[in-house]
């Protein structure tokens, strides 16, 4: 299961009260200190937040007598790291939406909410906190319910708040359960003034519950009321259909409610073998049960790299069970891999393991041809012809230019930027001749990428804003020569080109016309004419840019049987190419960009009263469902480098972003680059 949530809301600190309440740790670590089992990393240490995805299995026996299996993909909260989620809802049978009681339904929970729905997962809710100042829990169920619906069924109401929570009062069952410093609890009477509330909530959770089954609702209106158990039953099957999102409390510090959130997620929650996972065998979406005796299909959902054993890959058994010194055929790249050595991640601790069966997470290292999103499966069963379902793209929206500090740093940084990027798909990397590009999705993503380059794989490197790509143009039609003439002895060099250059219209780019007559240009020295036209063009015009939508005629020239040659004639024409270009003047050009902003309708104005002071066009605003608005302008690449940062400020984080390069436009004579 997946915990998800805003930055801050407490699901670090409920991984580590399960595991402990679980029997997998003696004590629990503290995000403070830096000693919680899935945020390991330095570089989550130092800043006392999630970056990755930390793996948390654990065994448990619920009330039910059942023993269960329970892995915990704890995600990250920041928008940077989205990437961490994406790849755990893929993985997961259910989301667990974690709320901060203090906080309250923040930027973070619309988002983890909205991916899970898109993913198509189950969804509980667990508010934490309960045991913080300023902690109410009913307006919390009220701020929920207004986001998502009337869905979400309350099964437990707290016995205090703040300091005072020391229990939970079960809506179904109608009891108290107070807890212990063990974090075990006993039942008591509920206070008077509890009760009459409970009693009115157990009743409207009770309708809601059978309002989707048929046949219990003609008993419950017959005056038949089901049981705790018919009730539990009935609402497991609601939650896997996600008519129904059961919401649960529980403080991760003093591990009240810990233990019955457990049972809770065990009994409620899907179990692998309720839910198919869908992949593609061509052109058709196929089901895949989680059998253990079924053919082998492996999703590897995550890489990363380990500096002690390399690259190690995070996959789910979809289907039969994977041992050690299995072969598999990895259907998207068509490599065979041989599964070495298996094991399960606890944060960073490998725990070995023979076989891993369907609907388990287990990891791998040394695979070096399956990258995330990809299946492997037997080479001769039915899995080879398939493939996973595309995975979610992320917009890059920020980027940096990176300059390696030493000749080792430059040798290694391709190597090394390509094994970051196999472990962390949202960043991308973009070369434009000498120019290095890390591009992904805000500036924390980024410098934490930069660390991990550092140690992790040993590459330091520099960084500074991305240059804006502008262009020149001609300003009007004009005529040019351009010369070669020296003599120094032997053969020397001589060319004389006649040029006619103009403008052409914008985006056309480049055309040169051959209109040479009677052989003042031999035909063999044309291709080199052409040639060192485009060579003057790249270089750049007046201002330094690369010049774009010219025109070049060559119509005249001389030629000389002895010393003209193809470079001498390149270089007569690129000389010809710049004289035109500082005889008619360049008007400089500057890269629009289209932007789509996804926000709430209450940002609507500020989003594009800021839009409009980048210099941006509002093209288009479209209203969407849940109070959302999509707004569509043109801005200048220029007032774009550190939007994606601004955008989120304006808008509490609540936004929705994607930018694509569309096309150029003339750029003021004031906002020139000097």
């Amino acid at each position: 299961m997946a915990l998800v949530g805003a930055v801050g809301s407490g699901k670090t600190t409920l991984t580590e009260a399960l595991l402990h309440r679980a029997g997998v740790l003696t004590r629990t670590g503290r995000v403070e200190d830096g000693s919680t089992v899935s945020d390991h990393e330095p570089e989550e240490v130092a800043r006392g937040i999630s970056l990755g995805l930390g793996v948390a299995p654990f065994s448990w026996t619920a009330t039910d007598g059942n023993a269960y299996d329970v892995t915990l993909l704890d995600t990250p909260g920041s928008a940077d790291f989205a990437g961490a989620v994406d790849a755990a809802l893929a993985a997961a049978d259910l989301a667990l939406v974690v709320v901060s009681a203090v906080d309250g339904v923040q930027a973070g929970t619309h988002t983890a909410w909205r991916l899970a729905a898109e993913a198509g997962l189950p969804r509980m809710v667990v508010v934490t906190k309960e045991d913080k100042a300023r902690a109410d829990f009913r307006h919390v169920l009220a701020d929920l319910r207004e986001a998502f619906g009337d869905g979400l069924v309350a099964l437990e109401l707290p016995l205090g708040e703040e300091t005072a929570f020391t229990g939970v009062a079960d809506v179904l069952s109608e009891e108290g359960l107070a807890y212990d410093r063990d974090g075990r609890h006993h039942t008591e009477d509920l206070p008077a003034g509890l009760a009459d509330e409970e009693h009115r909530l157990h009743d409207e959770v009770t309708e809601e519950i059978v309002a989707h089954d048929d046949d219990q609702l003609e008993r419950y209106l017959s005056g038949d009321v089901p049981t705790m158990q018919e009730l539990e039953h009935t609402l497991a099957h609601e939650v896997l259909a996600g008519e129904a999102f059961p919401v649960l409390m529980a403080s991760g510090v003093t591990g009240v409610g810990v233990d019955r959130l457990a049972d809770l997620l065990c009994e409620l929650g899907p179990s692998p073998a309720d839910r198919t996972r869908s992949v593609q065998a061509g052109r058709v979406e196929v089901e895949v049960a989680a059998d253990p005796a079924g053919p082998t299909l492996l999703y590897a959902f995550r890489t990363l790299a380990d500096p002690f054993v390399g690259q190690v890959t995070m996959f789910r058994v979809l289907s039969g069970t994977v041992r050690n010194g299995d072969r598999l055929l990895n259907t998207a790249t068509r490599t065979e891999e041989r599964i070495p050595g298996l094991f399960r991640l606890r944060g960073k601790e490998h725990l070995p393991v023979d076989a891993v069966p369907a609907g388990q997470i287990g990891a791998v290292a040394k695979l070096t041809g399956t990258p995330s999103g990809t299946l492997l499966a037997e080479r001769t069963g039915p899995g080879a012809s398939m493939t996973a379902r595309p995975a979610r793209e992320r917009a890059t929206v920020y980027a940096l230019a990176l300059a390696p500090l030493t000749q080792s740093d430059d040798d290694r940084l391709s190597a090394a930027l390509a094994r970051l990027t196999a472990e962390d798909p949202t960043l991308r990397v973009d070369r434009s001749g000498d120019s290095t590009v890390l591009r992904g999705l805000g500036d924390t993503h980024l410098t934490v990428a930069l660390e991990r380059l550092a140690r992790v794989f040993g590459v330091h490197v520099s960084t500074s804003p991305v240059p804006v790509g502008y262009r020149e143009t001609i300003r009007r039609p004009v005529e040019a020569e351009g010369k070669v003439k020296k003599q120094s002895g032997g053969h020397g060099q001589f060319a004389v080109v006649q040029l006619r250059v103009s403008p052409l219209p914008a985006g056309t780019g480049f055309e040169f016309v051959d209109a040479i007559v009677g052989g003042a240009i031999p035909r063999t020295y044309v291709q080199a004419v052409h040639k060192g036209v485009v060579e003057a063009m790249a270089s750049g015009g007046p201002h330094g840019y690369p010049v774009v939508d010219l025109r070049v005629e060559v119509y005249d020239g001389k030629s000389h049987s002895v010393d003209s040659s193809d470079m001498a004639f390149r270089t007569a024409a690129a000389t010809g190419v710049r004289e035109a270009l500082h005889a008619a003047g360049t008007t400089v050009l500057e890269p629009i960009s289209h932007v789509s902003v996804t926000v709430p309708t209450a940002a609507q104005g500020d989003v594009m009263s800021d839009l409009s002071a980048r210099r941006g066009h509002i093209n288009a605003t479209t209203s969407l469902d849940d109070g959302l608005v999509l707004i569509e302008a043109s801005v200048p690449e220029s007032e774009l480098a550190r939007y994606v940062l601004d955008l989120r400020s304006i808008t509490g984080g609540r936004a929705e972003l994607t930018m694509e390069p569309d096309r150029f436009e003339v750029c003021p004579d004031h906002l020139v680059p000097a």
